[in-house]
């Protein structure tokens, strides 16, 4: 009988059962490089800026910071799944559009449209998923044709609809302040005033950290995005992942697309196109990597928090702000060659 023992003098050990220090948990952490970016955003505009430090100035950078976390949040997730979604910025203008339209035709309670939004969003998020599972068509194409015909149906439905670019007010119909008072209020803490999407933001954050860490889907998220005929061989439901993938950020374009309702009481059929790049940017400069399986929902956050300074401490230091495309390249490229290089450390002293 052959032995299976490891021959003599190597010592095999499973990498998994090996001690790891506290640095080298830290340097491991996908968010890492977009904390140091962070932080260098800071130091930055707290010099050049007087205004950024105030306490006023908070609740704004938070605000800016939370309009574009809410959606990098379950973009987040969907990348590390390998996959994107070129349709989620023109879908929170449509999720807007259906709860505004839907209530003001049919003389509804507001309640009703925020209810018939959430299903239409959550179908499109669903049909995204279903196409490409069931055609096999790489998520750039199905998501790309799911964004020109949203845009589409956007703007053509709205005019058939309303006669014009934009909806009819809904501020005066029943269940309209008690929606604006869930999806667009403010609160004061410590005397800043804060927007609720802020709570809404770190509410997600909180959520999908404990499903990517601590639950079986969070687990079949990594296993898919690091490849995907391989985590089916070890029984994965990678059809079923990915569809509830999009079902998530389907879930979060109609929390936005209700404070974009509330907030303002009409909606513009045009808006939202271009944010879709500004969520997958921030997930990536929150440490996502392009090829799926590895990432953070907390890195999301931290390049949503890198948004909202830059955009609003370029404000602040009373600068251009045709500059601030150029800082956001800028700290994409950084936050990406950073975390590429901490990888590699890391790997290395494996």
């Amino acid at each position: 009988m052959s032995s299976t023992a490891p021959p003599s003098g190597i010592d095999h050990v499973d990498e998994r059962l090996l001690r790891t220090t506290p640095l080298k948990k830290l340097l491991a952490r996908p968010e890492l490089g977009s904390v140091v970016g962070a932080a260098a955003v800071f130091v930055f505009f707290a010099v050049f800026a007087d205004s950024f430090l105030r306490p006023s100035s908070l609740g704004t950078v938070l605000y800016a910071a939370s309009t574009i976390g809410i959606m990098a949040v379950p973009v987040a997730l969907l990348m590390i799944g390998g996959e994107f979604d070129l349709s989620a910025g023109v879908m929170v203008t449509s999720s807007a559009l259906v709860s505004s339209m839907f209530s003001y035709q049919m003389t509804a309670n507001v309640w009703v449209g925020v209810g018939v939004s959430l299903l239409v969003t959550l179908a499109i998020g669903v049909f995204n998923g279903v196409m490409l599972t069931r055609t096999k068509l790489p998520s750039f194409i199905i998501t790309l044709g799911t964004f020109l015909m949203l845009t589409g149906l956007n703007l053509g439905l709205t005019k058939l609809i309303s006669g014009t670019v934009s909806t009819k007010t809904i501020a005066d119909m029943e269940g309209f302040p008690s929606a604006r008072k869930l999806f667009a209020s403010q609160l004061t803490l410590g005397g800043v005033e804060f927007k609720v999407t802020v709570l809404w933001w770190f509410g997600l954050v909180a959520l999908a950290t404990w499903i990517l860490l601590r639950t079986r889907f969070g687990n079949w998220i990594f296993a898919v995005g690091g490849g995907a005929d391989a985590a089916r061989a070890v029984g994965v439901p990678v059809h079923r992942t990915k569809i509830g993938l999009y079902a998530g950020v389907a879930l979060c374009a109609w929390i936005s697309g209700q404070h974009l309702l509330f907030s303002f009481d009409v909606v513009q059929s045009g808006e939202g196109v271009g944010n879709e790049l500004i969520y997958i940017i921030a997930a990536v400069i929150g440490g996502c990597l392009i090829t799926g399986g590895y990432g953070s929902a907390i890195g999301s956050a931290v390049g949503a928090l890198i948004f909202g300074m830059t955009s609003k401490g370029i404000v602040y230091a009373e600068w251009n702000p045709d500059w601030f495309k150029f800082f956001l390249g800028a700290m994409l490229l950084l936050a990406t060659l950073l975390n590429a290089w901490i990888r590699k450390r890391v790997e290395a002293t494996k």
